[in-house]
């Protein structure tokens, strides 16, 4: 179980990974040594699974975001499969969510533009057999975070 000082440290490192040992155990209240050892068990139990840096999207040429929902044609066990090993190879997908209700599948793409994110869904129709693919595009960002709500926990 998380106790507070843990979630102390993954609040503070979700905000930003890059703080020194040092300034990240003042904030939560430990010596450098102590908090080291945290955040080493964190890493181990799989809480913490990786420091990234987070990039605009958009002044690196990816403007475009589209939420694709999929539904498959075939549910067996070898469509399911294909589809994963597909989304996986596919730099553009995000995010690639398994739905309850309507949808089977629903997708985060970002793309360079429209014509981009076209040539990506003739890629992904081109090597699966769907019932149907629905394309939304996002017309405004309003929230976007990475950090976790941990204080609901």
């Amino acid at each position: 179980m998380l106790d507070r000082i843990d979630r102390k440290i993954l609040a503070e490192l979700q905000k930003d990974a890059t703080l020194p040992v040092a300034q990240l155990g003042e904030r939560v209240g430990l010596s450098s040594t102590p908090c080291w050892k945290r955040i080493k068990r964190l890493e181990e139990e799989g809480l913490l699974t990786g420091r990234v840096a987070l990039v605009d999207r958009k002044k690196v040429g990816l403007p475009v975001t589209v939420f694709v929902s999929l539904r498959l044609a075939r549910h067996d066990e070898a469509s399911l499969q294909r589809l994963a090993a597909l989304v996986a190879d596919m730099p553009e997908v995000q995010e690639f969510h398994r739905m309850s209700g309507d949808v089977d599948y629903l997708l985060k793409v970002v793309s360079t533009s429209i014509e981009g994110y076209d040539q990506f869904y003739k890629k992904l129709i081109a090597v699966s057999d769907f019932r149907s693919v629905s394309s939304a595009f996002s017309m405004e960002q309003i929230k976007s975070s990475t950090a976790l709500p941990l204080d609901l926990v």
